[in-house]
């Protein structure tokens, strides 16, 4: 008998597509994916345009490259929903025990292990073939970061500070746009690569303050719980290293003005989100976390911009 599909988690995006009109039997996987929210596979995307459209500036170009922005979004969309697909498939047992994940597909039943390792195994093709359409240099540096990505999901169980691993495969992208403009990496792309792990821990930090509580119980390490009472601190550090790496990629690469504005602007924006760091408000958090998106675009934009006057 077919299990009843279970609601969407709580922060899902209310009213997506994926939810209202994707078929039932479809649901599940997507849900796997986490289509229904995009938040995670823009954090993905973000660097890697961030990195193409500063490779631009060092070339002299217009505007970032059209077909790679579009290369990695689709691979974005792609790799996002393999990696949660892997991360529910490592932690099944794990999200039974929080409240929060266990309504998730492969907890609540609803999808099979055999099923969501058929899925994965798709997502991953789909990947591959995105990646073949670059240099070989950059297929080379996009194959090395399954080593970061497969050990992500143990790091929780005896890493204080698991944030950092999923920044080194988060922010991967950041070299990724560079490698793929010029079939080699500088330290303008080490450097951005750098700014955006920190960002990476600074966000998923706030993010983790959601599950502080079941996370103590089950015994699952975070920088949340390792920063406790000074995660405001913590946090602060993070985004200050974010904005000292990428000043430093922009002055390398000779970037002008309108970048620099963007990461003004960009900078103000961490400040406003560690200003409002409740761990109480786990909802709070939630909002705070999405808002990184319009963060990155406003850097991402500004980049652009700088392009188009050169």
């Amino acid at each position: 008998m077919e299990r009843p599909a279970a609601p969407s988690l709580p922060d899902a995006v209310k009213g997506h597509w994926a939810e209202r009109w994707a078929p039932a039997g479809l649901k599940p996987y997507l849900r796997l994916a986490r289509i229904e929210r995009p938040i995670g596979w823009w954090l993905l995307l973000l660097p890697c345009w961030w990195s193409a459209a500063l490779a631009a500036i060092a070339a002299g170009q217009p505007w970032p490259n059209p077909v790679h922005c579009l290369l990695f979004l689709i691979g974005a969309v792609a790799m996002r929903g393999a990696g949660c697909t892997y991360n529910d498939i490592v932690d099944r047992d794990l999200d039974t025990r929080v409240e929060r994940t266990r309504q998730r597909p492969l907890p609540s039943g609803q999808v099979t292990l055999k099923g969501a390792l058929a899925f994965l195994a798709l997502q991953g093709l789909v990947g591959l073939l995105v990646l073949l359409q670059f240099n070989a240099f950059a297929i080379a540096a996009g194959f090395a970061s399954l080593g970061v990505v497969a050990l992500y999901p143990f790091m929780k169980r005896f890493f204080w500070m698991p944030q950092i691993v999923l920044g080194l495969a988060f922010a991967w992208g950041a070299l990724m746009g560079w490698a793929a403009a010029f079939g080699s990496l500088s330290w303008v792309a080490i450097l951005l690569y750098a700014g955006s792990i920190a960002w990476v821990v600074g966000y998923d930090t706030i993010y983790a303050l959601q599950d502080i509580e079941d996370d103590e119980v089950v015994g699952i390490k975070s920088s949340a719980r390792f920063f406790g009472e000074a995660v405001k601190l913590g946090v602060g550090i993070c985004y200050a290293l974010t904005i000292l790496f990428i000043t430093a990629s922009l002055v390398l690469a000779e970037a002008r003005l309108p970048s620099f504005i963007g990461l003004s602007l960009f900078a103000l924006h961490l400040g406003w989100q560690v200003a409002r760091i409740d761990r109480s408000d786990g909802a709070g958090a939630l909002r705070l976390f999405r808002s990184n998106r319009d963060a990155g675009l406003i850097l991402f934009a500004a980049m652009t911009l700088d392009c188009l006057i050169s």
